[in-house]
């Protein structure tokens, strides 16, 4: 089968809701993890709507952070290639800030089950580092994290919603569950202001491309452009929502400007569920190439696989006017046509070479 031909679109513009539009004008914002897949998706759409912005980001190697991902906006976006480990680092990034969106994480399901350290120290200790320096320099700001679906671990009843129990089934998931307890806690003691947002399954441009650890979707894309059939594990009926990026990156917005949100826990999911079958053959026609094959799961994925599991997303909906936007097949497209323009950025190793002005 011939090579997809390149194709170069225009990026799609977001329409912002009428109080996400004017509401970053002039704020000072922070973004741990800013240089990753999400984290740079908003600090390119904060840019846009006015803001100032600081991004902080280690490059931890096989972690997503990528200074490519921000080169549409590298002179505008203040770049830290620190640790939010460093209390010295972060008492200094805090302060003045109008909202501090939490993204940093180590955020690999497999790697956690076999080494949890990461884990234990970016996803606890870095947000007990973050949360004492807004405690003690900048208890006005404004706390936005973004945790996982996987803090639920197995649904006992579809979909699920916020008051659904917990039950992480690895480190990964549980250490953001304690992450977000953490912020809960300084909140309720230290009258900080934060909004809790759980995500689902998010896919698009900019997220790494290197391994299949993270990002099921972004790695079939990658199988697809390879000229490799997907993999399926089990029979592909397991059923999962998926979220665009550029809706993500919408809820976050959000949830920071909408006072509803403050000291509350949101979906950022779909509840329109789809099978990794569908997934795959969605893919296949919005490349207009590729095939499909049927896998065993590794020890390791069958290990935290939790089954069927879509977001109830009623309260984001009913009290954020939030919901997913870019439906499936439209998603793929920008995000095929992403890699195929910038394969070069993502199919190796990033270096801190690539641009971006440092501090």
């Amino acid at each position: 089968m011939p090579a997809a031909r390149r194709t170069r679109r225009s990026p799609v513009p977001v329409e912002h809701d009428a109080d996400v539009r004017n509401a970053f004008r002039g704020k000072r914002c922070l973004i741990t993890g800013g240089l990753g897949f999400i984290g740079s998706s908003l600090a390119l759409e904060l840019v846009n709507l006015g803001a100032q912005v600081t991004v902080i980001d280690n490059l931890l190697p096989n972690h997503g952070g990528n200074l490519f991902n921000i080169a549409p906006a590298r002179d505008r976006i203040e770049v830290n290639l620190g640790d939010i480990l460093s209390e010295s680092v972060m008492a200094y990034l805090v302060r003045d800030r109008d909202y501090i969106f939490h993204l940093a994480g180590q955020v690999s399901h497999v790697l956690s089950m076999s080494n949890p350290f990461p884990d234990i120290d970016i996803n606890v200790r870095g947000t007990a580092v973050l949360m004492e320096a807004v405690k003690h320099h900048n208890p006005q700001a404004y706390v936005i994290h973004t945790g996982t679906r996987g803090q639920y671990g197995a649904a006992t009843k579809l979909p699920v919603n916020e008051d659904a129990p917990m039950a992480p089934k690895g480190i990964y998931e549980l250490t953001n569950l304690t992450a977000e307890r953490i912020i809960q806690i300084y909140s309720q003691n230290f009258s900080i202001s934060s909004v809790l947002l759980r995500l689902t399954n998010i896919y698009g441009p900019r997220a790494q491309m290197l391994h299949s650890h993270f990002g099921v979707v972004n790695w079939f894309v990658r199988q697809i452009l390879d000229g490799r059939p997907i993999q399926l594990f089990g029979d592909g009926s397991i059923l999962r929502d998926f979220v665009y990026v550029d809706d993500a990156v919408e809820a976050c917005l959000v949830a920071a400007v909408r006072s509803e949100g403050r000291g509350e826990v949101y979906n950022v999911g779909n509840d329109k569920p789809t099978s990794f079958r569908q997934l795959a053959e969605t893919m296949i026609r919005a490349a207009k190439r590729g095939e499909y094959v049927f896998t065993e799961f590794t020890p390791e994925r069958k290990a935290q696989e939790p089954g069927n599991f879509y977001s109830d997303i009623t309260k984001a909906r009913t009290r954020l006017r939030w919901e997913p936007k870019t439906e499936l097949h439209d998603g793929l497209v920008r995000t095929l046509d992403y890699y195929r323009q910038h394969r070069e950025h993502y199919w190796t190793v990033e270096t801190r070479s690539a641009g971006g002005r440092a501090t």
